[in-house]
């Protein structure tokens, strides 16, 4: 391990997330679309102003030094060819260097985004205003906190549809509902096919729940402070946990990405949970929303996922399903492949014939 190390868990409280990302840019989750904003002409002079800070956050925050350099390099050059000089829009701005730095990195988590209005200048600490968190909680409990739905399929199986990792400061009375409803239930899957990251509390938090021990998830390592995070799941967790002796399975796409990947990794190296569906997107770098100037921010990977059970982590290449199916079809796979999972051990002559007869209505909708 890097330096200092730390041990991250639930304990008896649910833990705040720093929200500053959120604040500076009120960023949706990846593969969740803005809402319409007018884009506005830019200066030659906002134009240097915006890469020239965007060159220091990373010279000073990314989590690989070394591509950091060859990102300054890159930029630097780009500017002195003049190729900056036609973008006259911000939003194309932001897209032009959002797509540069990709590029040259392949780290989905690196953009640059425009906002209409103007963000908030974040005084030391990196706390936001109360009236900048009021916005944004209420803009999560818009959302549910990320629960979209929660349901009692047939034969006795439960269906969480989650589409973020919101805070769990938030999230955490909506989930601890949704969970103890899914406590008295057979089995259970998890949709995280439009689930496009947020909290590592959230996901120690749902990982508590499905999980019987205190376990290590992953590691953090975070460049900046030298400093390694290792997250664990807890033995408590409010309402009732569903526990770990029942099946799991975990819907996944290609939009399936960072936090919804990190509990996907977690629960398929643990031997915990069937994946099903696609090779998610491959985003595997936490890190922190910086402002470039009023109307610009940028998302800057500080750190880097470390598995405790693999070594390393899923970047680049996503987390790779256990049964490969396309997302559309991944309900009816998991649901298939579940009720066969109950069937082996059902405890009557009315159970195997209430499992047959869902599977037969199933296959007859494929």
């Amino acid at each position: 391990m890097h330096g200092k190390t730390i041990i991250r868990s639930l304990r008896n409280t649910i833990l705040a997330l720093p929200l500053a990302g959120a604040m500076l840019l009120a960023m949706p989750a990846h593969g969740q679309g803005q809402p319409p904003q007018a884009d506005m002409q830019i200066s030659k002079e906002q134009r240097q102003q915006v890469v020239d800070r965007l060159i220091a956050e990373l010279k000073l925050g990314y989590v690989f030094p070394e591509k950091a350099k060859q990102l300054e390099q890159a930029l630097h050059r780009y500017q002195r060819s003049a190729g900056y000089a036609a973008i006259t829009s911000a939003n194309q701005l932001a897209e032009e260097l959002t797509t540069q730095i990709r590029q040259q990195t392949g780290d989905l988590h690196l953009r640059v985004r425009y906002s209409e209005k103007d963000l908030p200048v974040l005084p030391p600490g990196g706390t936001p205003s109360p009236q900048v968190m009021a916005e944004q909680a209420a803009n999560m409990r818009g959302r549910n906190y990320g629960v979209e739905r929660v349901e009692r399929l047939p034969c006795n199986v439960g269906y969480l549809k989650l589409n973020e990792f919101a805070p769990a400061q938030y999230a955490g009375e909506t989930l601890a509902a949704a969970m103890t409803m899914m406590s008295n239930l057979d089995g259970l899957i998890i949709d995280l096919r439009d689930n496009g990251g947020g909290s590592p509390e959230t996901v120690a938090l749902l990982a508590s729940y499905v999980l019987d021990e205190r376990t290590r998830l992953n590691d953090n390592y975070y460049r900046i402070d030298d400093l390694t995070e290792q997250n664990w799941s807890t033995t408590f967790v409010a309402g009732k946990p569903f526990g770990q002796q029942k099946p799991l399975y975990i819907l996944t796409s290609k939009r399936t990405f960072s936090a919804a990947e990190d509990f996907s990794y977690a629960m398929k190296n643990l031997k915990r949970a069937t994946i099903v569906g696609e090779t998610t997107g491959g985003g595997a770098h936490p890190g922190r929303v910086v402002r470039l100037d009023a109307h610009f921010g940028a998302f800057v990977p500080t750190g880097r996922s470390i598995s405790p059970i693999t070594h390393t982590n899923w970047e680049g290449v996503g987390v790779a399903p256990d049964v490969a199916a396309a997302a559309k079809d991944a309900l009816r796979v998991a649901q298939t492949a579940l009720l066969n999972d109950l069937l082996k051990t059902a405890s009557s002559e009315q159970q195997t014939q209430r499992l047959k007869q869902r599977l037969d209505a199933i296959g007859k909708e494929s």
